[in-house]
């Protein structure tokens, strides 16, 4: 009968470090910002609604400078000594197996021995960083429009906001799948999961802290 092999931890002999400070800092900083621009794009959307709490103006400002602030959080979680596991990890989200591929296109129904992300973190992931880079640019094209055609500022204007609002839903998701998953939302604000969850749910970063444990 085997026995389950427990890592080394930051605190305690059955826990896994997961997400360090500087991951969960930039994570609640990241999500900070994307309820205030969501909150500030509603009136803006929807301009009835302007006045109701605050001046058009400030409205406009504050969605203008939390959208320009989004990336910082995650460019200056991966500089330095600091960044070297959000480094890590984004490598993590880059590289995909065969096997995560066949567990995509099977929509979740074929057995995967998943790492330490499974693939639909990791598409969650890849498309709200590519989406935070489409709205950067087609913001920045409806702030400062002078230099562009109408052609072009109609086309960012459609861009803008058919990604906004998918990217509410995929936030609504995520939320829904972090208040499903307790460990997980546990990890982001303690930073470290069980080991006998991270051996069932996502063995084969648990073979890998294993074997990292056992040199």
């Amino acid at each position: 009968m085997t026995t389950l092999q427990r890592p080394p931890t930051d605190a305690h002999a059955d826990r896994l470090l997961r997400f360090d400070a500087v991951q969960r800092t930039a994570h609640w900083m990241n999500a900070l910002l994307f309820v205030a621009l969501i909150v500030t794009a509603i009136p803006l959307y929807f301009g009835s609604l302007f006045g109701l709490v605050l001046p058009r103006h400030t409205v406009e400002q504050i969605h203008l400078y939390c959208g320009l602030a989004l990336p910082f959080p995650v460019v200056v979680s991966m500089l330095g000594e600091w960044g070297e596991q959000m480094r890590r990890d984004i490598r993590r989200v880059s590289y995909w197996t065969k096997d995560e591929v066949h567990w995509l296109r099977r929509l979740g129904s074929s057995p995967l021995r998943a790492d330490k992300f499974n693939p639909g973190q990791k598409m969650n992931t890849i498309f709200v960083a590519a989406s935070i880079v489409v709205m950067l640019g087609t913001g920045a094209i409806l702030k400062w429009f002078q230099p562009f055609s109408i052609s072009i500022r109609e086309g960012a204007t459609f861009v803008h906001d058919s990604l906004s609002f998918l990217l509410v839903a995929v936030i609504v998701g995520h939320i829904f799948m972090a208040l499903t998953h307790r460990d997980e939302l546990r990890s982001m604000f303690r930073g470290t999961v069980s080991a006998q969850w991270a051996a069932r749910v996502a063995p084969r970063w648990f073979a890998e802290q294993s074997d990292d444990s056992s040199t």
